[in-house]
C-alpha cells in the first residue's frame, strides 16, 4: 500500500452514470434462450435528456420490430422531451402520424403492454400519482400473456428493503428525523 497519493496532474472521481442504473428485465424462452419480452421501468434518466429518450425509443421500435413484447412503465410525469409521456414518445414513432398522442391531463403516468407482431396491438392504463399500480399484460406471444402484479410485487419489494432506506424515501424533505 502506498502512503502518499499517486504523483499525478489530475485526479477524478466518476460517479456511476445514473443511465448504467437503468431498469430492464428480460424474459426468455425455456428453449434455445430466445429473447421473447422486455419490461422496461423507466427513471427519470430515462427522460432527462433528448438523446436519451431517442435511445430508450430506438430500443423499444427495434425490440417490437423483431417481435419482442415490451411492457413499458412509465411513473414519472411527462418533461419536456415527453410532453405526451414515453408511451406517447413511442406510439407516435410506431404509428408515424401527424397527431400526437393525448395524454390524459388528469393520470399522467402510463402503464403499456405491447403485443409484437404485424401490428402492434398496445394495452394501456393510466394513473396518477400515489395510485396501486394495476396488474399488467407481458405478452408472451401475440396472442398469450400473463398478468405482471406489479402492486404487490412493488410492496414486497418495498418490504425487503432495509428500514434505514424506506424511512429516507418515506420522510417529504429527504432529511434525516430528528
Amino acid at each position: 500500500m502506498a502512503e502518499a497519493p499517486p504523483q499525478v496532474r489530475g485526479r477524478r472521481t466518476v460517479e456511476p452514470a445514473a443511465l448504467a442504473r437503468r431498469r430492464t428485465l428480460a424474459i426468455r424462452h425455456v428453449s434455445g434462450h430466445r429473447l421473447v419480452a422486455l419490461i422496461e421501468i423507466l427513471s427519470p434518466a430515462n427522460k432527462d435528456r433528448v438523446e436519451h429518450v431517442e435511445e430508450f425509443i430506438a430500443k423499444a421500435v427495434s425490440a417490437l420490430d423483431i417481435g419482442v413484447h415490451l411492457l413499458l412503465v412509465d411513473l414519472f410525469p411527462p418533461g419536456p422531451h415527453d410532453p405526451h409521456g414515453m408511451h406517447g414518445v413511442l406510439l407516435d414513432r410506431l404509428e408515424q402520424s401527424d397527431t400526437a398522442y393525448e395524454l390524459p391531463a388528469d393520470e399522467p403516468l402510463t402503464l403499456a403492454g405491447y403485443a409484437a407482431g404485424p401490428r402492434v396491438e398496445v394495452y394501456i392504463e393510466h394513473i396518477t400519482v400515489g395510485a396501486a399500480l394495476p396488474e399488467m399484460p407481458l405478452f408472451l406471444r401475440p396472442d398469450r400473456y400473463v398478468n405482471v402484479p406489479l402492486e404487490p410485487t412493488y410492496e414486497a419489494a418495498y418490504r425487503g428493503m432495509p428500514a434505514f432506506w424506506r424511512d429516507v424515501l418515506e420522510e417529504p424533505s429527504g432529511r434525516e428525523k430528528h
